[in-house]
């Protein structure tokens, strides 16, 4: 969310970051019913110490009319929330203007692609000819976009996870096992409910399911306030994510790259404002680093408004080298928030000068597994349709350092 009184003094800027964004805000209204609230909240004022001096024995007419009052402010002020939480957070500066993915910026290119003698296979055919993804069987058992991946490739799954760990521990990351379901208040909060179509909601308990971690990791210091010399404070988490794609019908049926259930290792980092930008580009470098150690291609591209999502500052994404699809394909997203999620979910810092604010926060993909198995399959291959593993993978792979028939 936005602080009213920056909508008040930057307004042209406000509506045009939404604008930017391809998001619907009215300011102009929001900046109306801002002024009723206002002048509400005075007369509310005048009209309890007018009360007030009255004592006991204030007049009937004067509770009427300040019950009244109160009732109107009550809705201006429920009003004016929602409209405020309808605002997209404001760009940085460096943030590109574009309508979508499309307009996104390679920043950078690393690695050589794979140069093979044979025509490369995309990963759901390997999977296959291997015995190592089985769509068929999982969509028996729940239905489509479902899988169960089998033999070595479940357990170069775990093999990731470690790699992942083994770096981020390193780096000073406290690792959580986060809840998978997260009350819709809370979800708001983090300005991530929505599309709500695209989440899997449990009517009876009226909670939703994760899809990602960052949605219960951003909320663990809700309502609290955090001592300046403990930030920045570096969370990580590996656990399920649920999304039920509902946009995307027709689209990525094959193999393991639009799941309704994936896995992943998310990070999460609370900040000042000074620190934020320095953690935000630190989690891109660990990004970068479990590529690099992998040795995969990948571009790093600077997100553009049209893409960055309502409540991001500012967003990068890595797209990763698929041979067997001759393109680049997204396995990684890090994303800036300023304060704006920090606001909603009212978690702050007190400064070592006792003043205190909103504490700045990111959230990053440290792996998204399926997508990485994928990106590793296909660069892996071999012509008699083995695929080798990653030299950095191998110390847990229980000694398989080739999968094949």
């Amino acid at each position: 969310m936005i602080d009213i009184k920056f909508i008040r003094e930057h307004s042209d800027l406000v509506q045009q970051a939404a604008r930017n964004k391809n998001v619907t805000v009215d300011v102009e209204a929001i900046l109306v019913l801002d002024t009723k609230r206002k002048e509400l909240q005075t007369e509310h004022d005048t009209l309890r110490v007018e009360q007030r001096k009255l004592g006991k024995d204030g007049g009937k007419e004067l509770s009427v009319k300040v019950k009244s009052i109160q009732k109107e402010l009550t809705t201006a002020e429920e009003q004016l929330q929602k409209l405020l939480w309808q605002v997209p957070n404001i760009p940085t500066e460096d943030t590109p203007v574009g309508k979508d993915e499309s307009e996104n910026q390679v920043v950078k290119d690393w690695g050589t692609k794979p140069s093979f003698a044979f025509k490369p296979k995309p990963h759901w055919e390997l999977g296959v000819s291997l015995d190592l993804i089985d769509n068929e069987r999982a969509a028996k058992v729940a239905g489509a976009r479902f899988t169960y991946l089998k033999g070595d490739l479940a357990i170069m799954q775990n093999a990731l996870v470690q790699l992942a760990l083994t770096i981020l521990t390193k780096r000073g990351f406290t690792m959580v096992v986060p809840p998978l379901f997260i009350k819709p208040d809370v979800f708001e909060k983090m300005a991530r409910l929505h599309p709500a179509d695209e989440r899997y909601h449990l009517p009876t308990d009226d909670l939703y399911l994760i899809g990602s971690a960052e949605h219960t990791l951003g909320p663990i210091h809700m309502d609290e306030v955090l001592p300046e010399q403990q930030l920045p404070k570096r969370y990580a988490a590996f656990s399920p994510a649920f999304r039920r794609e509902a946009g995307a019908a027709g689209k990525d049926t094959r193999g393991i790259l639009r799941l309704h259930q994936f896995d992943k290792i998310e990070m999460e980092v609370f900040s000042t404002a000074e620190q934020a930008i320095t953690e935000h580009l630190g989690l891109v470098a660990i990004e970068e680093e479990i590529l690099q150690a992998l040795e995969l291609p990948y571009q790093l591209l600077l997100k553009c408004t049209g893409d960055i999502g309502d409540p991001n500052a500012r967003g990068m994404d890595i797209n990763t080298w698929m041979p067997g699809q001759d393109l680049y394909r997204e396995t990684h997203t890090a994303d800036y928030m300023s304060d704006y999620q920090a606001r909603r979910l009212n978690t702050k810092v007190k400064r070592a000068d006792g003043s205190t604010g909103f504490v700045h926060m990111n959230d990053a993909t440290a792996i998204a597994i399926g997508r990485t198995l994928a990106a590793i399959m296909e660069n892996y291959q071999q012509a008699d349709g083995s695929i080798t593993v990653p030299k950095v993978l191998q110390p847990w792979m229980f000694g398989v350092t080739e999968i094949k028939h």
